[in-house]
């Protein structure tokens, strides 16, 4: 059966040849510079796209919620670093884990390690959270008075191992060039490195752990660093493609929507495809006008380059508008077509949409 005769509302195309070539990039990127290669989960969420990893050699990963780490233990995945501030509420679920796998968990607070080291009945390594310029969480790389706290509770357990300091530098998705996103790293790895000298004789062990897709896209060399946990880079999207960590050739995903209207006097056509598919993520064109996605053809070795002068210019919770200021795109388009989407972030896509995920074997679930 022809993959478009299976598609009756918005689903999310998965490309597996791109997306295993992004794996195998990565890895080999990784082992090159010696480090540690634990890829964040939280982009595709799959079983089946992780055991792609596995076939590239991975056996330790990272993820985003005690959720998703129940869900990839019971996979078979062994060693797992959930890379979000410790949830103290989710105490049972932590125990569980911690009798299954190798936990990771993170922690910038001695209140979270107190809690950890009284009510985890199993082990944990710790990784203290550090903020290197992204000021979303995570103690500030100056301030060794809140380190020191966590680290002198954290010596009183002998369930919880201290592992060393990780950090994501988020603030390279706002990067405006490659340079930018190289300054982002050093400036980073300088931080973490510093900690771990000042802490390395009292940690023989401790090691720093360092993710975030433009960074390990852009740059070769990751030897400053003893692990990296990119994401995205599985799929990829448009947001990476005008930072300049990817191609439009690397984006392994695409959202494919039926049209249901058409509207001439405005050059728009309406598609089943809104906020609760794609995200509200965006961004602007040269000319000003925001992006909720670009419109690309579907081919057997993946996507096209984009249409020209055809993007989403709007979304509300089911529609999606497509400014079709190509004409004969607009003309030779008509009512039941599907129109392909690249996204502007796979991650929030692919986690809307992970009910309905194709590729050219299966629906996955």
């Amino acid at each position: 059966m022809n993959i478009e005769e299976m598609i009756f509302s918005p689903t999310l195309i998965l490309n597996e040849k791109i997306c295993r070539r992004n794996i195998s990039i990565m890895a080999e990127r990784a082992s090159r510079s010696g480090v540690i290669f634990r890829p964040h989960f939280k982009t595709h969420l799959s079983i089946e796209v992780g055991n792609w990893f596995r076939e590239a050699g991975i056996s330790a990963i990272t993820v985003t919620s005690v959720a998703m780490a129940k869900e990839f233990s019971d996979a078979g995945w062994d060693d797992i670093t959930i890379a979000f501030p410790v949830n103290i509420r989710e105490i049972e679920e932590l125990n569980r884990l911690s009798a299954k796998v190798k936990l990771n968990l993170l922690a910038e607070s001695s209140e979270a390690i107190s809690f950890l080291g009284r009510k985890l009945s199993g082990r944990a390594g710790i990784f203290i959270k550090i903020d290197t310029g992204y000021h979303r969480t995570g103690i500030k790389q100056q301030n060794f008075s809140q380190i020191e706290e966590v680290l002198t509770e954290l010596e009183r357990y002998e369930n919880l191992n201290f592992k060393g300091f990780l950090a994501h530098a988020g603030h390279t998705y706002k990067a405006g060039s490659n340079a930018e996103v190289s300054v982002i790293y050093h400036e980073s790895v300088l931080a973490l490195n510093t900690l771990k000298q000042k802490y390395l004789k009292r940690y023989p062990h401790l090691f720093i752990s360092y993710g975030d897709t433009p960074s390990c896209s852009i740059l070769n060399d990751f030897s400053e660093v003893d692990e990296i946990r990119p994401g995205n880079f599985v799929f990829y999207d448009l947001m990476q493609v005008n930072i300049g960590s990817c191609s439009y050739a690397d984006i392994a995903v695409a959202l494919a929507c039926p049209v249901v209207a058409k509207h001439a006097d405005r050059q728009e056509l309406i598609i089943h495809g809104g906020a609760v598919h794609f995200s509200r993520e965006h961004y602007f064109l040269p000319d000003g006008e925001p992006c909720y996605g670009l419109a690309v053809e579907s081919g057997n070795e993946g996507w096209s380059d984009p249409i020209d002068k055809v993007w989403i210019s709007a979304l509300s919770q089911e529609h999606g508008t497509v400014k079709a200021l190509n004409q004969r795109f607009f003309e030779e388009t008509e009512i039941g077509d599907l129109i392909y989407v690249l996204p502007v972030h796979s991650c929030l896509t692919s986690n809307l949409m992970r009910g309905s995920r194709i590729t050219d074997k299966q629906i996955y679930f």
